[in-house]
């Protein structure tokens, strides 16, 4: 398997074509389930990419749905013996957001709006250290230091030079100044991001205090795309128990008007390394007077 593949995008891509394919014999979710001697919603779980699909439901449902092509059918039958295999996040058990980091580990390009702090992708270890030791309370060391080798390994995607993800990053100024950790590790991180600017496959810019109310002040989001065009995109609202994915159409064009927004009240890429070089100073300073 290959160290990206993505059992969740896969099983939606699984998923949508199954739904094709019942779609055009005719038959209805409710008709198909009864055929199968299995409930509605499991059909629709399916579908929808919410639980895997095994090779012989694949099998099952290509018969009724009259499917004669053997390429096809083994195609699909690929799919889903893919979709069954675990993404590398697994071998760290149980964790956070699990959800998320395989669809992140898949996208080819994520427009995200950060308003309180750094986004984990562009985050250096000591300033992603200092964010899960003083903002999740009553974790183990074992636990944090789990979440911190997380958050790297989700760092490899921007590192990927075969299939870099194509990053765009609306930072709030507050993000900036809020100080995490210490002078030190912010002026670190500040050095990081202007670094990580400056790729090309990564675009910062920031939302300074000047720019007054915006779209943003809601909340932290990111709109997730896919190169597969049968992966529908995905808008991730981020929650400190659970996390909300908005699928429909109408939902992600509404957060990427919001975005769109936010980037035109955004100072330049240019504009905003120049702001961060002259943020990165007064923790220069902060540091020396330690």
């Amino acid at each position: 398997m290959a160290v990206n593949s993505n059992p969740t995008v896969r099983r939606r891509r699984l998923g949508a074509e199954l739904r094709r394919l019942r779609l055009a014999s005719g038959l209805k979710s409710t008709e198909v389930a009864e055929r199968l001697m299995v409930s509605q919603p499991k059909i629709s779980h399916m579908e929808n990419g919410n639980r895997a699909i095994s090779p012989r439901d694949v099998r099952d449902l290509c018969a009724i749905y009259e499917v004669t092509d053997q390429h096809v059918i083994d195609a699909l039958i690929d799919m889903a013996k893919e979709s069954g295999q675990q993404g590398w996040w697994h071998a760290y058990g149980d964790i956070p957001h699990s959800v998320y980091i395989a669809l992140e580990t898949d996208a080819a390009s994520l427009h995200l709006h950060a308003p309180a702090m750094i986004p984990a992708l562009l985050q250096t270890p000591a300033y992603a250290h200092a964010v899960i030791g003083e903002t999740i309370p009553l974790l183990t060391v074992e636990e944090a230091d789990t979440r911190l080798k997380v958050g790297m390994r989700r760092q490899h995607r921007i590192y990927d030079l075969a299939r870099p993800l194509r990053l765009w990053v609306v930072l709030d100024e507050a993000a900036l100044r809020r100080v995490i950790g210490n002078p030190e590790v912010m002026r670190e991180q500040l050095e990081h991001l202007n670094a990580l600017g400056a790729e090309p496959h990564i675009t910062v810019q920031v939302l300074p205090y000047t720019a007054g109310a915006h779209p943003g002040l809601s909340g932290q989001f990111t709109i997730l795309r896919f190169a597969d065009s049968s992966a529908r995109p995905v808008v991730h609202l981020e929650r400190f128990t659970s996390d909300l994915y908005l699928e429909k159409p109408s939902d992600v064009q509404h957060y990427s008007v919001l975005y769109d927004h936010l980037q035109a009240q955004a100072l330049s890429p240019d504009n905003s390394r120049d702001f961060i070089t002259d943020a990165t100073k007064t923790y220069i300073d902060a540091a020396s007077h330690l």
